[in-house]
């Protein structure tokens, strides 16, 4: 693989172009080939593309956005960043950690313009009922899938079923460059080329009427969001063998889900939730709802394995957003935050290391409460 990185990272210092150059270009036209977007704008990280995408949308003050509690502080901060605000809905309970469609409707207001599910873990949201949903109350949906390159709903990839999402290539992502970097994803030309500008001041000394039929663009001041070419280059370079990595991930997926079996009552391992229409998952994290979570973790880090707590605590009880909703009110996000820990998943795992990691979970519940 470094052969092949260098090889696209010193074809950017013979261009001379470290920002917003040729190898991003390049690396658009690759992940709008690799996902089937019309538009692939790369930005600087996932969280800009999700600021840049709900601006480019339409989204501003005055609006409410309707976000899963159970997520990345990301989610409700970028609705924030974008002028709006985020109403909190609570997530389903069939182990996709997605917004429940009974939620969301249960929280829509006068004032909701935009639904933004979230792609978790390893498979999408219920697309369809969100989008039947949408449809009915005459809202958008914007996705949150910044985890989830690879994943398509009914062979459409997440994103881009409803009317634009974004992708995070965050160094720990299914596709990771080696510091912050982000897309967005639409088919929509107005969401695109405003997004287009954004990501680059905006239209500061611009005039807008060469623009061919979008001459009703929002006059905004935008931002510094573009891409750095070198870490274009590395993602060129790992898209080669993105296919080869996300079913790496899902036959280490497939060892931890054997081996963790017998641990029924006290563990539970993640559930492909049947859908009406053909889905792909990608297993960028595995998953598990533990008794005794934070313990557990720390008995793992004491050996040497390392976890992530998704997530310590549920967005409607942040601090910057306490008050809104109570404490209890959306409870299965609340269980979530108490139970979930993420176990060691990337594609140079090997399963001796899986069998370590299940070993010490074993031992650990196999000794009892302290």
């Amino acid at each position: 693989m470094w052969p092949l990185i260098s090889s696209h990272v010193n074809d950017v210092f013979e261009r001379g172009k470290f920002s917003h150059g040729r190898k991003v270009a390049e690396f658009e036209r690759a992940m709008a080939s690799f996902t089937g977007a019309r538009h692939a704008i790369a930005v600087n990280s996932g969280t800009d593309a999700l600021v840049i995408l709900l601006r480019a949308a339409g989204v501003g003050p005055g609006d409410e956005v309707i976000v899963p509690a159970f997520t990345f502080f990301a989610s409700a901060s970028a609705v924030t960043m974008a002028g709006a605000t985020p109403v909190f809905a609570d997530i389903t309970d069939d182990g996709a950690y997605a917004l429940d469609p009974a939620s969301v409707e249960a929280a829509i207001t006068e004032r909701t313009r935009a639904v933004l599910p979230v792609h978790l873990f390893c498979q999408p949201a219920d697309m369809g009922a969100l989008m039947d949903l949408a449809r009915r109350r005459d809202l958008m949906v914007l996705e949150d899938s910044a985890e989830a390159v690879g994943m398509r709903w009914d062979g459409t990839h997440a994103g881009l079923i409803g009317s634009g999402g974004v992708l995070s290539f965050f160094p720990t992502k299914t596709l990771g460059a080696l510091g912050d970097a982000g897309m967005i994803l639409t088919d929509d030309d107005r969401t695109a080329e405003e997004a287009s500008v954004l990501r680059h001041h905006g239209r500061m000394g611009r005039t807008i009427d060469h623009i061919a039929g979008i001459s009703n663009l929002s006059r905004v001041s935008g931002t510094n969001s573009k891409m750095d070419d070198i870490q274009a280059a590395v993602l060129m370079a790992k898209l080669s063998r993105l296919d080869e990595d996300i079913r790496r991930r899902s036959v280490l997926a497939d060892a931890y889900t054997e081996r963790l079996r017998g641990a029924d009552g006290v563990l539970a391992v993640p559930r492909l939730v049947p859908r009406a229409v053909p889905v792909d998952p990608v297993f960028y994290v595995y998953l598990v709802e533990v008794e005794r979570r934070d313990e557990l973790a720390e008995h793992l880090a004491g050996r040497g394995i390392g976890t992530e707590t998704y997530y310590p605590r549920p967005l409607h009880t942040q601090p910057c957003y306490a008050g809104r909703q109570a404490p209890g009110s959306l409870p299965r996000a609340e269980a979530a935050c108490r139970r979930t820990l993420a176990l060691p998943l990337y594609p140079d795992l090997t399963e001796e290391q899986v069998d370590t990691v299940c070993a010490a979970i074993s031992d650990f519940y196999a000794r009892g409460p302290r």
